[in-house]
This record gives C-alpha cells, sequence and structure tokens, in this order.
C-alpha cells in the first residue's frame, strides 16, 4: 500500500493551530465558569468600636445611604440572652451571628429572639433605614432620609422575614458592633470566601469617651459586667476598669492590623477618629465611602451638614439618639465637664491607648481647659509611627 509522507512542517502547523483552537475554547468556556478567586457580589462593612464612641453617628452615615443594608449591634441578643458569661467566651457566638448577617440569613436569630416576631423585636431597628424603606416598609423609599421615630410609628409591625428579604436587595451590608475587643477573633471571617469584609476602626479620645459615658452609667451596668467577667452581675465603672480594657483593646486592634498584619488585612483596614470626623466631616466621609466602594450623593451631604451643625451639645436624655448638635464642641466637652482628678486617672488606665491613637496628654487643669491647646495630634504623618510616640512628661 503506497503511504503519504506529510512534511514535519503540516504537521507542526496542524498541531499548533488545534492547540490554538483547543486554547480558545478553553478559554471561553472558562468565562463562564464561576471562578473560586472572584469575591461575593456584596461588599462587607464591619464598623468596630466601643460604647460612646459615636459609633451610632458612623452608623447613621452609612445607614442613610440608599445602597446600604445597616443594622447597629445585632449582638446584642447575644449578650441579653448569654449575659452571664464573660466577653471573650461570647466572642465566637458573636462573630458566627455577624457572618450570618452579612450573608442576609436572619435565621441566626432563632436562637435569641421569639419565635413570632416583627420588626420591632430587633435591636435599634428602627435606626436603619434599609428597615424602614422597600421592601421590608412601604412607607418610605430608599433615597429618603428617614428618622428613628417615624419609622417606629410607621414600621413596627411588618414581619421579621422583611429583614432578610430586605437584605438581600442591597450592594453593601454594614454592621456596626461594640462587642469585638480583639482582631484575631475576625481572621476567619476575613479569610472566608464568601464574605467580602473591610473593617473600619473608630476610636474617640477615652477621656471623651468616660465624660458620654457618665450619661449613660445604668445603661451601660449590664455590658460592663460582662465585659468584667462578673457573671451577670451589674457593674457602674467607677473604677474605670471597663475603660482600661476597652483602651486596651484600641491598642490590640490598631497593633494587629498596622505592625505586621496578615495578608489578608491588605487594603481591608481602616481606622478613623472621632475627633477627625467631627472636624472635617465631608473629607473623613469621603474616606470611609471611597473606602466602602460608596459615592457620596447630594441628599446626603446637605444632611450631613445639618447633623453636624447643630446648636448645643446635645442633651442627657439624647444619649443614645442621633440629633443634630456642635459635634465639635461635643467632642471637646469633657475639657469643661470632667475634673483634673477624673482626667488624670482615666489618663493612667489608658496611656497606652491615648499615645498610641494619637492624643496628647494634659498635666494640669490649666492645660485641660485651655481650649486653644490642641490636644488632637495630627493623624496622617503620625498614623503608622504612634506605636513609637514618646509621652508628655
Amino acid at each position: 500500500m503506497a503511504r503519504i509522507r506529510i512534511p514535519s512542517t503540516i504537521v507542526i502547523l496542524f498541531v499548533t493551530i488545534q492547540t490554538g483552537f483547543l486554547l480558545f475554547m478553553y478559554a471561553r468556556y472558562s468565562s463562564f465558569m464561576p471562578q473560586s478567586e472572584e469575591k461575593p457580589s456584596q461588599v462587607h462593612i464591619l464598623i468596630l468600636s466601643s460604647w460612646r464612641s459615636g459609633s451610632s453617628f458612623v452608623g447613621q452615615l452609612f445607614s442613610q445611604h440608599p445602597s446600604v443594608f445597616y443594622l447597629m449591634e445585632p449582638a446584642w441578643h447575644v449578650w441579653v440572652t448569654m449575659y452571664q458569661n464573660s466577653a471573650k467566651v461570647l466572642h465566637m457566638a458573636v462573630r458566627d451571628l455577624v457572618r450570618s448577617v452579612f450573608l442576609c440569613d436572619m435565621s441566626v436569630f432563632d436562637a435569641y429572639m421569639p419565635w413570632k416576631r416583627n420588626l420591632s423585636d430587633l435591636f435599634q431597628w428602627a435606626v436603619s433605614r434599609a428597615l424602614c424603606s422597600a421592601p421590608a416598609c412601604d412607607s418610605f423609599q430608599r433615597t429618603d432620609i428617614t428618622s428613628e421615630m417615624a419609622c417606629k410609628t410607621l414600621c413596627g409591625r411588618y414581619p421579621f422575614s422583611k429583614v432578610e428579604e430586605a437584605c438581600k436587595t442591597y450592594r453593601h451590608v454594614v454592621i456596626k458592633e461594640v462587642r469585638f475587643f480583639d482582631l484575631k477573633v475576625l481572621y476567619p471571617l476575613l479569610t472566608d470566601p464568601s464574605l467580602n469584609l473591610k473593617i473600619i476602626h473608630l476610636v474617640r479620645d477615652p477621656r471623651a469617651v468616660v465624660k458620654s459615658r457618665e450619661q449613660s452609667v445604668k445603661a451601660l451596668a449590664r455590658d460592663n459586667g460582662i465585659v468584667l467577667s462578673t457573671n451577670g452581675t451589674k457593674v457602674e465603672d467607677s473604677k474605670y476598669k471597663v475603660m482600661q480594657e476597652i483602651c486596651r483593646s484600641h491598642v490590640q486592634i490598631y497593633e494587629t492590623a498596622t505592625l505586621k498584619p496578615p495578608n489578608f488585612l491588605k487594603d481591608r483596614y481602616l481606622m478613623i477618629r472621632f475627633e477627625d470626623l467631627v472636624r472635617d466631616p465631608l473629607s473623613e466621609i469621603s474616606e470611609m465611602y471611597k473606602f466602602a466602594d460608596l459615592s457620596l450623593t447630594p441628599t446626603l451631604k446637605s444632611w450631613i451638614y445639618n447633623i453636624t451643625h447643630g446648636q448645643g451639645p446635645g442633651k442627657k436624655k439624647e444619649a443614645f439618639k442621633i440629633t443634630s448638635r456642635d459635634a465639635v464642641s461635643v467632642s471637646q466637652a469633657w475639657r469643661n465637664v470632667l475634673s483634673f482628678q477624673k482626667i488624670k486617672k482615666i489618663q493612667e488606665v489608658c496611656k497606652g491607648a491615648i499615645n498610641m491613637l494619637g492624643y496628647q496628654l494634659v498635666d494640669s487643669e490649666e492645660e485641660q481647659r485651655d481650649l486653644s491647646l490642641d490636644l488632637v495630634l495630627p493623624r496622617r504623618q503620625n498614623q503608622f509611627s504612634w506605636s513609637s510616640f514618646n509621652p508628655k512628661h
């Protein structure tokens, strides 16, 4: 039988064309396949702070955004149900609840709430614009700026199932929490492929925090007991033991995120000081929004200006409410209200945090009262060297 000899060059050309065709088809097929490294479609933001640090205000900056589904301190339900435990013991339960909320799985509340429940059974539900507008409630539009009072009046009787339904319609899910004291507890969430998590760490001058906490002593007593592991006994923190733990946690969180952080934290941690926020709201909020992949709308700009340019520091009965106040005066009120003896004690228990977070210690009552003396150090140039900052002697 005669054999047909095919030149080697033709064979090579044929194989090359065939290989190229197969690679082309594989590339086309792969483009339609789910990619394991692709980020989830939603963006998840955790506002990490402590009580009386301005976190409710920051939460509202996100809640009022039409692209955000926001919940304020859902882990409150864990602490109320399991109040005889310590904060450390409850960390995992809190973390699991937060993860479920980020994934819009609200069945996690079954363990902490009545079986038959409405929106109004969820802690601080009415401060969430997303729960006051469609599809959770038909009384407001997504672009509206909602008020807690109006929302409570019009939306409280809607079924709890609306929480999950609404959550699934938003691109951003934002949670504000004050019940994490260790950033490493959040590592499983930061490495979870089903989450696209970023952390905004809000801090405030501990002396200002104490002044604000004194307006809410009874309301904080149960949480204080959990922080101090008192087996369910309420504590009023007259010796600043809770403040010491709060300050320690801020130092731990900041150091973990900035001093040799793990690779998965890259571009996913942002520290914000309350004092910077109230001095230059639009600049700081723009930074937070950019970090969260959000845009500032004209409606929000107007609302932010009005909410930060009120006529006074706010009343005691408004301690847990977002009202229009002179925000700069609020941030400095401790200097005229607290005694220097208290200031000295706070500076003793929180000296490390005061130095690291960029605040100036005071050595006398004269320095404390002298409002021309700026006790908030420039942040940007000191941001990554505060740990070596030399305290004032």
